[in-house]
């Protein structure tokens, strides 16, 4: 999904107050505002396929699943930001009312050719920086392969690759699994190039 700019810098309160009505979704990093635009089918698939999966494993325990409609707010000195992942895992839940949560243990995001750049870098980062985050897992859509980083007991972050249709990417932090056999069920798996593939 790729993201437009726009320039007018915006208060907090106006994004969230703003984002009630809009219809487009939009994310909010540092006062800059950038409208999202819809993904391809197959990134809608993985995203509901995984939303699925963590979603039986989780019914009767108290950790929550999100998909793309909730809006994670990272806070940090340099400002604020707030970004909607394809799903996240949250165990400490805002109340109903809240426009965002602010503590997800997991949070996934379905890479595409537009947003892998941000995902795998400013994204990526900001997600890292959140104390209660456990796990980033980034899911190609051409391939069957999982980025993942997951948190040490050192408290840093270790970058692991899980690939093919056997593979299962563990999420000790909520005692579940994601096989990615059921991640890319029902996926048509067409190569795709990288904007640094294009010279972009």
């Amino acid at each position: 999904m790729r993201t437009a700019k726009h320039r007018m810098p915006i208060s907090i309160q106006d994004y969230l107050e703003d984002e009630k009505s809009a219809q487009l979704k939009h994310e909010y990093v540092f006062g800059e505002v950038y409208a999202m635009v819809g993904g391809t089918v197959a990134h809608s698939r993985i995203s509901v396929n995984v939303t699925g999966e963590l979603f039986a494993q989780l019914k009767d325990y108290p950790c929550e699943v999100f998909n793309s409609d909730a809006k994670i707010k990272i806070t940090t000195k340099n400002g604020v930001r707030f970004f909607y992942p394809d799903v996240s895992v949250v165990l400490d839940s805002n109340p109903d009312p809240e426009l965002y949560q602010e503590s997800p243990k997991v949070v996934i995001e379905v890479l595409s050719r537009s947003t892998r750049r941000d995902d795998l870098g400013s994204k990526k980062d900001g997600y890292l920086e959140l104390a209660s985050l456990d796990t980033y897992i980034c899911l190609e859509q051409s391939t069957q392969v999982a980025i993942v980083f997951q948190r040490t007991a050192m408290g840093t972050f270790e970058e692991l690759e899980y690939e093919g249709d056997q593979a299962i990417v563990p999420l000790p932090s909520i005692d579940c699994t994601l096989p990615l056999g059921d991640v890319y069920r029902g996926v048509e798996l067409v190569e795709e190039k990288h904007d640094d593939e294009l010279g972009q």
